[in-house]
């Protein structure tokens, strides 16, 4: 079983390296695309708004697809995710320029996009259930080595050919995504059939481990405090929308190009590797909550910087804190979530996380856009320095609170 572990665990990080680069096509290129395509700040962060108000919904519907539906598991949804999103990719090469039919496609792939990150979140526990080990860090540090890679490349394209050539690289990336979600289904199909085989041949009988299924009424009951959290998760990370859908204003901003946009997002990316990578190693000594609060005030450090930044190295420079903020707070949320509570909720805990960041990136996406075309970059940073710290402040004063067993006495 060794063999299928390793296979496992290499093609769940080909789904997150798939998936991420997506991501680098539809979401940080999304400013110079639409920009291109003759929309406005405040108009693109309108899209980017109803984007989440749409993925709000559309994640717990996949969530309880996967929970809950018998013929259905995460990775069947992905599936079929996948193959709804390339159909609707293909008509981003029919529609040229802006257009009442552009914004509806590109909402509903900006809305599908996100909808995915917490169902591939919780796809790490639904194979180790299965009865293999995966380590989540790593498999999302691979995410992260090839989203650096992509958005370096894709920059330079960019810069050299324009955006046309952005909606038929994010065909094929779709293509690539579902042939690993194909693989990784197949893979988890044999050594299920291998295990129980093995099982039948021992004589042995096993019992299914039965979850609770709980409706969402019941999940804000139990988890009060976290839903809290939340909150202050959904302040904490409008910066964190703010510099991937408007980087692209922000570099520009202090005389950079697409190009430079690429490679601070390739930077970026490769400096999340370490912190995914090793978090397990690092988790030993430390409490998900400690590494909760150690990344939030590497946010603001990271806001803080970008708001002086006066020169595209200084925007580089920036980044240097998303070694310390991002990868730990994903990996470590993740982790917390699996920690605090039961077995059924992992799925519907990790939608409110990631529901609660799209929500506040609805008001940061509007927000952003608006102050874009009135006052500039500056003012758009000094807004998130100052949320940022609110934020900060929120996961400090509720974070170490949050015990499964006080909540559920």
């Amino acid at each position: 079983m060794k063999n299928y572990t390793l296979k496992l665990n290499s093609e769940y990080a080909g789904v997150f390296g798939t998936y991420w680069m997506y991501y680098g096509i539809i979401s940080s290129f999304c400013s110079a695309y639409l920009l291109d395509m003759g929309y406005d700040n405040a108009e693109i962060g309108i899209i980017l708004a109803v984007a989440s108000v749409v993925s709000v919904f559309l994640q717990p519907v996949l969530a309880n697809l996967s929970d809950m539906s018998k013929r259905l598991d995460a990775i069947s949804v992905a599936g079929i995710s996948t193959v709804i999103m390339m159909v609707m990719q293909v008509g981003l090469f029919i529609i040229k320029g802006k257009s009442i039919a552009l914004w509806v496609i590109y909402v509903l792939l900006m809305a599908w996009e996100l909808a995915l990150q917490p169902l591939f979140n919780s796809l790490a526990r639904r194979l180790s259930e299965s009865g293999f080990k995966i380590n989540f860090g790593i498999c999302r540090a691979g995410g992260s080595l090839a989203y650096a890679i992509f958005t370096s490349i894709i920059g330079t394209f960019v810069e050299k050919y324009g955006t046309v050539i952005l909606p038929r690289t994010g065909l094929a990336i779709l293509a690539l995504l579902l042939g690993m979600i194909l693989l990784c289904s197949r893979t988890l199909k044999s050594a299920m059939e291998q295990k129980a085989d093995a099982v039948a041949a021992s004589g042995e009988t096993v019992e299914p481990e039965k979850s609770e299924e709980i409706s969402m009424s019941m999940f804000v009951k139990r988890n009060k405090l976290f839903i809290v959290l939340n909150v202050f998760i959904m302040i904490l990370f409008f910066q964190n929308t703010i510099t991937n859908n408007f980087m692209y204003q922000i570099v520009t901003g202090v005389g950079g190009t697409s190009e430079d946009m690429g490679r601070i997002f390739g930077v970026m990316a490769a400096l999340e590797i370490p912190g995914l990578f090793f978090f397990n190693n690092i988790h030993k000594k430390f409490s998900c909550s400690t590494l909760l609060k150690f990344a939030a005030a590497a946010f603001v450090g990271k806001v803080l910087t970008l708001y002086l930044a006066n020169s595209v190295f200084m925007v580089y420079a920036a980044h240097f804190f998303q070694l310390f903020s991002f990868s730990i707070f994903l990996a470590g949320i993740v982790q917390f979530i699996n920690e605090i509570m039961e077995r059924g909720e992992a799925v519907r805990g990790q939608a409110v996380y990631t529901t609660a960041i799209t929500i506040g990136g609805v008001f940061a996406n509007i927000v952003g856009g608006i102050i874009l075309d009135v006052s500039g970059p500056k003012t758009m940073l000094l807004v998130s320095t100052i949320l940022t710290v609110v934020g900060a402040a929120g996961v400090f004063l509720l974070v170490g609170k949050i015990d499964k067993k006080s909540e559920n006495p």
